[in-house]
């Protein structure tokens, strides 16, 4: 019988057996990652330099990119190192690090899409009342209650799920720690206190994810009541972005931690797992910017601007060579 204070080490979930197989997901880990750091970070960069983008609409987007490029950085480093070095190994501070963060960052960008979802019923249904409700002032101030939030939940959860003892063992049925994974192996009973914290948590999110329903059901009713076609065109077009990603958000989170046992399986759990916390950093900017005019502008003026320095410098530098010599 092995218990928290003898745990240096717990053990993950590995993707592959096969030596090929986990080139291949290291591979294809680095290019998620690489596609996550593209998309967000060309919209971090694009919102925070176009004056355009400057309104509370975009600043929601900026801090969903953070989050989104925080929550890959947390998981993804960690199993590409374990595929790359053949490896299951996570340290015991790894791993409860690993919890923190991942809850942390999951946590405030729910937060973050109830909030978001405010931001759009505002702007349809109270568009003379948006600049009030939604004064920058306002904005940072619920940003960074979505960001406490998250923060006062992880911090909850990651001491009180490493404070139970562990007698299951060190070997984690997930490819990055996780508190459910964990609690399975703590002592018998032992867990009751973070499951009843689990609970409440799960009640949060459904106040949040009813706030996020009633509020689209008062946005279609506003926008189908728009007389011209035009302006409901408009209208949905500023809030199909976001209910997509939230849509994403929700149902992967639900079916993974709802499914019914018998409809279990590691490699099932393991598919299930990616697409919940892998996929959604790298399809939210592709979501956000595939109908968005004024951000396509953006990105395209940021990356023309880039190319144009980038040439100018190697011509500078080329007749700087040609002088000396």
């Amino acid at each position: 019988m092995s218990n928290s204070s003898s745990i240096t080490h717990f053990l993950l979930l590995p993707f592959a057996d096969t030596r090929e197989l986990q080139l291949w997901h290291f591979w294809l880990f680095l290019g998620i990652s690489l596609a996550a750091l593209l998309g967000n970070g060309l919209i971090i960069t694009s919102t925070a330099c176009d004056q355009r983008l400057h309104t509370p609409r975009y600043f929601f987007l900026l801090n969903l990119s953070l989050l989104d490029l925080g929550c890959i950085s947390t998981m993804v480093p960690k199993s590409m190192v374990n595929s790359l070095w053949d490896t299951r190994d996570i340290s015991y501070t790894a791993c409860a690090a690993q919890i923190f963060f991942f809850s942390f960052l999951f946590s405030s960008e729910y937060s973050l899409l109830t909030i978001m979802s405010y931001d759009r019923y505002v702007a349809i249904c109270k568009p003379l009342h948006y600049g009030s409700l939604l004064g920058s002032r306002a904005c940072v101030h619920r940003a960074a209650a979505a960001w406490g939030t998250g923060f006062l939940y992880a911090l909850l959860h990651t001491a009180n799920t490493f404070s139970l003892p562990l007698c299951g063992g060190n070997a984690v049925e997930q490819f990055f720690c996780e508190i459910p994974h964990i609690l399975k192996l703590s002592c018998s009973h032992s867990y009751l206190r973070e499951v009843g914290l689990l609970v409440l948590s799960c009640l949060l999110a459904l106040g949040c994810f009813v706030f996020i329903v009633g509020s689209y059901v008062q946005i279609f009713r506003a926008v189908l009541s728009v007389p011209s076609e035009q302006g409901r065109h408009k209208a949905f077009s500023m809030c199909l972005p976001h209910l997509a990603v939230v849509s994403l958000f929700v149902s992967t989170g639900t079916f993974v931690y709802l499914k019914p046992s018998s409809f279990s399986s590691p490699s099932l759990d393991l598919v299930l797992s990616v697409l919940y916390s892998v996929v959604p950093p790298v399809v939210n900017p592709l979501i956000y910017s595939l109908r968005n005019q004024e951000l396509k502008d953006a990105v395209r003026k940021l990356v023309t601007g880039c190319v144009s320095a980038a040439i100018h410098c190697l011509l500078s530098s080329a007749k700087g060579s040609q002088c000396r010599s």
